[in-house]
């Protein structure tokens, strides 16, 4: 099993990074508790020196999977789905200008709020079309790259758009792009799926990350899912990439970050 765990770049508002700060003291550390990667939370990447970053993070032999936008969103504003033209189109741009630095790492683009939420006075049809032409787009961008996107079913009471697996898979059908696929999120996945391991099944080899938080947002081990069952779900469907931490740094990041790890490696042998 490959371990990582969010780490932003730069301070953000969004309390389910468990790293926030010191970027290369931050990288050492989680390399000496023994994960395989960062996943690198980015509002801008024209805020952030590429080279310097890899340069830290090879030093330590850790890799980048996946890049998160959500700071976009909750920084600036930027969605997918805005009423307004400008707006939507600096989302796209902002998605597409991330493609260099991914397919410098292999890591995946992940949408997360950044498709938005459907703002008053648009009806669903329209901002569901909005988000599908902007995926086209971005997917189109990505492709000659061989760079991935991925969709985050994010729970009902922070969007309207995209909760589970279901409406995941048929966004996908709709996109029609085979480097987009979905990034499943045990947190959500707690509120929105009947059954987590089955909807994983279902997902199947469009899982392309994954993230790990317990029921209660905290790092696993703290709250009621059961991580074993879940994770030999996720394997038995073949998915061989890393299984990220997103979850709030509680009791403080240094010790959830240590505890998620610990839990996970005890439940699959090591």
């Amino acid at each position: 099993m490959k371990t990582a765990i969010v780490l932003s770049t730069h301070a953000a508002r969004f309390n389910a990074v468990a790293f926030k700060g010191d970027f290369e003291a931050n990288v050492a550390k989680i390399a000496t508790w023994g994960y395989n990667g960062v996943e690198l939370a980015i509002r801008d990447p024209k805020l952030v020196d590429a080279n310097a970053l890899l340069t830290m993070v090879n030093q330590h032999g850790l890799k980048v999977p996946a890049i998160g936008t959500g700071q976009a969103w909750g920084e600036e504003g930027l969605s997918f789905t805005d009423p307004a033209p400008d707006v939507r189109a600096a989302a796209i741009q902002r998605v597409c200008d991330h493609v260099p630095f991914a397919a410098r790492t292999g890591a995946v683009i992940i949408i997360g709020l950044l498709r938005g939420i459907v703002k008053p006075g648009v009806e669903h049809e329209q901002a569901y079309a909005w988000l599908v032409e902007a995926l086209q787009r971005c997917s189109a961008t990505a492709a000659p790259h061989g760079v991935r996107l991925v969709l985050e079913p994010i729970n009902r009471y922070e969007t309207t758009l995209i909760n589970n697996v279901d409406q995941g898979l048929a966004l996908i059908e709709a996109v029609g792009a085979d480097n987009f696929g979905l990034l499943l999120d045990t947190f959500h996945m707690n509120i929105e799926e009947p059954t987590i391991e089955d909807s994983i099944q279902a997902a199947g080899d469009r899982i392309f990350h994954f993230h790990v938080a317990d029921s209660n947002r905290w790092y696993p081990g703290a709250g009621h899912l059961d991580f074993k069952s879940i994770l030999d779900a996720l394997f038995a469907t073949g998915y061989q990439g890393f299984v990220s931490g997103e979850f709030m740094p509680l009791p403080d990041a240094d010790t959830s970050a240590q505890r998620s790890i610990a839990h996970l490696r005890q439940i699959q042998g090591g």
